[in-house]
């Protein structure tokens, strides 16, 4: 099971507010080079963006769906990557006294990333998650000014 937290120097809303930016998403997820929403409004049921990883001189297309949503607590999403296949992400944001505790959970559903499954794979995500919230909370830090520092 691949899971991680992070507590982020900022305010849930301020996390939150990144979460539902679609224009964002590159700037916290590890590999996306770009996204762009692509059906409904981000992050309403059902709704999904296009993100484009870019692996040397080669790009890999991908979609994601969001599958269940709280706002501005949590957020489940459909990652499908093309021929490595499909996970389940979930995200929640959680108060922390002043600042926020995010929680990611990923579990691989489809495809060759669901088949190969095991904790060698896992180890794998989980040193993605630790890059993946550390932008997370820069992008949230940045954004909402507290560069690391608890807000007032």
């Amino acid at each position: 099971m691949a899971v991680r937290h992070h507590l982020i120097h900022a305010a849930p809303r301020q996390v939150w507010a990144v979460l539902a930016d679609s224009s964002r998403y590159a700037d916290w997820v590890v590999g996306t080079s770009d996204s762009r929403a692509s059906r409904g409004l981000w992050p309403e049921l059902g709704s999904a963006l296009e993100y484009t990883v870019r692996i040397g001189p080669w790009t890999v297309a991908g979609t994601t769906v969001v599958r269940r949503v709280d706002a501005p607590t949590e957020l489940e999403l459909e990652v499908d990557s093309g021929p490595l296949g499909t996970a389940r992400v979930a995200i929640e944001v959680r108060p922390w006294g002043q600042e926020t505790l995010v929680k990611v959970d990923e579990h691989p559903l489809r495809g060759i990333g669901g088949t190969l499954h095991n904790a060698a794979v896992d180890a794998l995500i989980q040193l993605r998650h630790r890059s993946m919230l550390a932008r997370l909370a820069n992008v949230v830090e940045e954004s909402a000014g507290t560069d690391g520092r608890v807000p007032a």
